[in-house]
């Protein structure tokens, strides 16, 4: 595993509910802080919705964690079919053996035993997990347990943890009775981009290590994969496969290449992908500009560059009587002459260029002459031409 290799101590994305990676910040501290007060107020009926694996299970696990010693806790991962599997399972987990099935001879040895742990400085806390599977008979049994009280005291508490479908059942008209009992209702919602960056940084710390294994375009990376709709199983998911990525390619950090790859499994991978495509072309214009810079600075460095083979001679005193007369730097003023000579040269290419045409035409025509006024040497078709 990449755990040596991160200089981690355990694994940083395990998708389990262990208290000991609790994110308690944003939403997840709202509500934890929520359902603490309610537990010490000792308020009936609580209620926490959110998407599929948002943390509901850990908050359990943490406020399990933080109670058990006070309170008798009674854990369902999952509701039972109906109200009287409820009050049935309820009763032996309090040690009782109801002599019958009939739920109200059940709620009443529950309620009893309830009054014994209350009148021994006690409380009972009952929390179920999925709680958007409930029948309608459950959650009127439900309804039924938190209506055990002694006085204003509520002799056994409950929570109730479901995604967001537990909030469209009590909505209900017909779960209205139901929905007047709820002491505490919270919701933990999708975290945004700076909050998942402190989910992950809050659990690479708790596992030991450092969030720089996680190199500025993986960050970036994690991002766009996400947007606004962070969660963090996730967000574990991806982290881990990520890792795990980068382990296997021998990298010390992990980029935007061992996320996006990760990604594609997950149907997370089309902004990172347009950020690839970003990244590159960045890069290719970084590399058109350093081109051009150099090719810029080397054609000012030819320019500025003194022409040895006119000037390399002169003396230091030359040239500054040269600088005193003219009131320019030398460098400028032999630039300057340099121009005005190739200029001269190019004036004077054309007077030169028509001598030779005109050369070349004379010589033409007085071959022509001489050959059809039939001289047999050039020396007497000359003598003729100039009329000796």
């Amino acid at each position: 595993m990449y755990i040596e290799h991160f200089g981690l101590k355990i694994l940083p994305f395990e998708n389990v509910p262990d208290p000991l990676f609790f994110f308690d910040q944003g939403d997840h501290a709202r509500v934890h802080n929520r359902i603490k007060e309610s537990l010490k107020a000792g308020r009936g009926l609580m209620i926490v919705t959110g998407p599929i694996g948002s943390g509901k299970t850990t908050l359990s696990q943490m406020i399990k964690s933080e109670f058990s010693r006070d309170i008798k806790l009674i854990w369902m991962a999952v509701p039972p079919e109906n109200s009287g599997d409820l009050f049935l399972f309820i009763a032996q987990e309090l040690g009782l053996k109801p002599a019958t099935s009939e739920k109200i001879f059940v709620i009443r040895d529950i309620k009893e035993s309830l009054l014994k742990l209350n009148s021994e400085g006690s409380k009972c806390l009952l929390i179920i997990d999925e709680s958007h599977l409930m029948s309608d008979d459950t959650i009127n049994g439900i309804r039924l347990l938190n209506n055990l009280e002694e006085g204003s005291t509520k002799l056994i508490q409950i929570l109730l943890l479901g995604q967001e479908e537990l909030t469209k059942i009590i909505n209900k008209p017909e779960m209205e009775p139901f929905k007047q009992r709820i002491a505490t209702l919270e919701i933990i919602g999708k975290m945004n981009a700076e909050r998942s960056r402190q989910y992950i940084s809050h659990r690479i710390h708790v596992a030991g290590g450092d969030p720089s294994i996680f190199a500025d375009t993986g960050w970036e990376a994690l991002d766009l994969a996400f947007g606004s709709q962070g969660i963090p199983r996730l967000i574990n998911s991806l982290c881990d496969k990520s890792l795990n990525g980068a382990f296997e390619r021998g990298k010390t950090a992990v980029d935007v290449y061992d996320v996006y790859e990760a990604a594609q499994g997950m149907g997370l991978s089309k902004e990172i992908f347009h950020y690839i495509v970003a990244l590159k072309s960045s890069e290719r214009n970084k590399q058109a500009t350093f081109d051009r810079e150099n090719v810029s600075k080397k054609e000012h460095e030819t320019l500025n560059k003194e022409p040895v083979h006119s000037f390399s001679n002169k003396s230091d005193e030359t040239n500054k009587k040269i600088q005193e007369d003219t009131g320019q730097p030398v460098r400028k003023i032999f630039r300057t002459s340099f121009l005005e000579s190739e200029i001269a040269q190019r004036i004077l290419k054309k007077p030169i260029l028509l001598f030779f045409i005109s050369a070349a035409v004379l010589i033409l025509s007085v071959f022509f002459y001489c050959e059809r006024s039939g001289s047999t040497d050039l020396i007497s078709c000359l003598f003729k031409l100039i009329g000796f």
